[in-house]
């Protein structure tokens, strides 16, 4: 995509445009975000430190889960029933990414047929590009956006990857983990990274003849959760159910979720995880500079070659490559 090389004129155009509800300017701008070209992360950068100022009023939702336990469907019935109370909501959908071809299933918009024409949903698909955490590489970037166009909701929907999911949690306040009705070898297994940082679970696929076996899996998971500690200071963890083809339960879904936002914004809770995402990403953003220095350092990109081949035929190992190669770094950068 091709942008004004006047940075100052194209900034102050998409502020204008994201600020008057131009949902032209709104895509533009999360594109933006996410290219990795880095004449356009200078303009992201400067737009994003004036979009700061608009953004913060909204309350983050990750919602996660294993495929086909229906995160997609959920979502659609979901959001259409919390827009019918009036509110506006972005849902930022990481798809993932294939390793081979780099290529993403950008499917989530075809499956959310209630609310794909809805004015006051905004549906972004972002392919991951193997980020971990089951998050897309400026996700965090994208929620302000959104919040500066007036999105009071914002959902971020992630691949559901497992163990590294944790990192949903440093740019959402509230996590919600879907399971599927049938504890059993799925209990046993407790997929603690995704659990422990839930606030709540909610059994999907509660209709039919899933109703009993939802509330068995249900009453498993609340005894469960006992033995983990809380995702979130001062708030306990809760499990329902739920049926998103149904569209039972979303209301005290929704409810657990105003609870929890009074909870802990009375109590400081709220605030204080906000400060502490924003030294996360600080710390995030520090690691990934210093990585792409490293690796696009002129002498690491010879001497990697020759490592790798060691590697590969048994000479070297890589602990000693590591080393080897990070000295090369630190006497470059003493140069």
């Amino acid at each position: 995509m091709a942008f004004s090389k006047n940075i100052n004129i194209k900034e102050n155009y998409l502020l204008e445009g994201i600020l008057s509800g131009d949902r032209l300017a709104l895509s533009k701008a999360i594109t933006l975000v996410e290219s990795v070209n880095p004449e356009h992360q200078k303009i992201a950068r400067k737009l994003l430190n004036k979009i700061i100022p608009f953004s913060g009023n909204s309350i983050r939702i990750g919602i996660t889960g294993s495929p086909g336990v229906g995160k997609s469907t959920f979502i659609d019935s979901f959001v259409d029933f919390i827009t019918s109370l009036g509110h506006k909501v972005a849902i930022l959908a990481v798809d993932p990414s294939s390793t081979k071809s780099k290529g993403s299933i950008l499917g989530d918009k075809t499956r959310m047929q209630k609310i794909s024409n809805n004015p006051n949903v905004f549906i972004r698909p972002s392919p991951s590009r193997g980020a971990p955490g089951g998050i897309a590489n400026r996700t965090r970037e994208s929620i302000f956006v959104c919040e500066a166009f007036g999105f009071d909701i914002i959902i971020v929907e992630t691949v559901g990857v497992g163990q590294s999911e944790v990192l949903v949690r440093t740019i959402v306040d509230f996590f919600l983990l879907l399971l599927q009705p049938g504890g059993g070898d799925e209990l046993q297994g407790l997929k603690k990274g995704s659990v422990e940082i839930a606030d709540l679970l909610v059994i999907n696929k509660a209709d039919g003849e899933n109703i009993n076996l939802a509330e068995m899996t249900k009453n498993a998971y609340t005894l469960a959760i006992h033995y983990l500690q809380p995702a979130t200071i001062g708030w306990d963890t809760k499990v329902m159910t739920a049926s998103a083809l149904k569209m039972t339960g979303l209301k005290e879904i929704w409810d657990v979720i105003k609870e929890f936002e009074v909870q802990t914004k009375s109590n400081g809770v709220f605030f204080n995880r906000r400060k502490q995402q924003n030294l996360d990403w600080f710390n995030i953003l520090i690691e990934n500079g210093i990585k792409s220095i490293f690796f696009e350092n002129s002498l690491i990109k010879k001497k990697l070659v020759d490592f790798e081949k060691k590697i590969l035929d048994g000479k070297i190992l890589p602990s000693e490559a590591v080393e080897k190669l990070i000295s090369y770094f630190i006497r470059f950068l003493n140069k």
